[in-house]
C-alpha cells in the first residue's frame, strides 16, 4: 500500500500513515485513527490536506559504482567460479571454489 502524507492546517501537523488508494482522508480524526496516534488537542472534524512529495525510488547501481562504494559482486559463470565484476587491481578477477587465492579481499573493502 502506498505512503501518504497530510496536514493538518488547524494545528500544523504532518502526519505520514499507508491507507489504500480507494481510501479517502478528509479529517484528523480519521488520520490519527489510521495513524495510530492521539488527537491531542485538536477537533476530529478538523479538515487535512494531502500532502503531494516525491516517492523514494531505488535505481540499481552499476558495477562501477558498487565498486567505488567498497561493494564486491560475483556473477556466476560456471559450477563452482565467479567472476568478480568490481575485482581491484590485486584482487583475482574469477574465483574458484575451493581456491582461497582467488577470494576477494574483503579486509581490504571493509572499514569503519
Amino acid at each position: 500500500m502506498p505512503v501518504y502524507e497530510y496536514i493538518c492546517p488547524e494545528n500544523g501537523q504532518t502526519v505520514e500513515v499507508i491507507h489504500p488508494m480507494s481510501e479517502s482522508v478528509k479529517t484528523w480524526g480519521r488520520l490519527c485513527e489510521l495513524a495510530e496516534i492521539p488527537m491531542g488537542n485538536t477537533p476530529g472534524t478538523s479538515p487535512v490536506q494531502k500532502l503531494i512529495f516525491l516517492p523514494g525510488i531505488s535505481t540499481p547501481a552499476g558495477d562501477v559504482k558498487l565498486k567505488e562504494m567498497g561493494f564486491t559482486k560475483l556473477v556466476k559463470r560456471d559450477t563452482g567460479v565467479y567472476e568478480n565484476v568490481t575485482a581491484s587491481r590485486d584482487e583475482s578477477r574469477y574465483m574458484n571454489a575451493g581456491d582461497a587465492s582467488t577470494m576477494p579481499n574483503l579486509k581490504g573493502k571493509i572499514s569503519d
